[in-house]
């Protein structure tokens, strides 16, 4: 089974910036689609942004044009640049092989205050 390490989140003010990491274990991740996800204390894990084998990329509203998930193969790492940061961005981030419903992580929590 897959693996996935998060990191990078952390305390930031309100309009700034952070890049998280996502490293997964095994051989075969160039071959998934992506996704990053997010859970906010009390609130159901949602879906924050998909990155395909190919390099397309799809958001939702909430984070499009504000977020931005790369992917480098060759060290079978996921990112997300997350800029103009709201405090309603402040979350627990988890990775994943998009659509999965198992396998998570421990996650990275981003907390988004003045």
């Amino acid at each position: 089974q897959v693996q996935f390490v998060e990191s990078g989140g952390g305390l930031v003010q309100p309009g700034g910036s952070l890049r998280l990491s996502c490293a997964a274990s095994g051989r075969f991740f160039s071959a998934y689609i992506m996704a990053w996800y997010r859970q906010a204390p009390g609130k159901q894990r949602e879906w924050v942004a998909t990155i395909y084998t190919g390099g397309n990329t799809n958001y939702p509203d909430s984070t499009k044009g504000r977020f931005t998930i790369s992917r480098d193969n060759a060290k079978n790492t996921v990112y997300l640049q997350m800029n103009s940061l709201k405090p309603d961005d402040t979350a627990v981030y988890y990775c994943n092989i998009a659509g999965s419903t198992g396998g998570w992580g421990q996650g990275t929590q981003v907390t988004v205050s003045s």
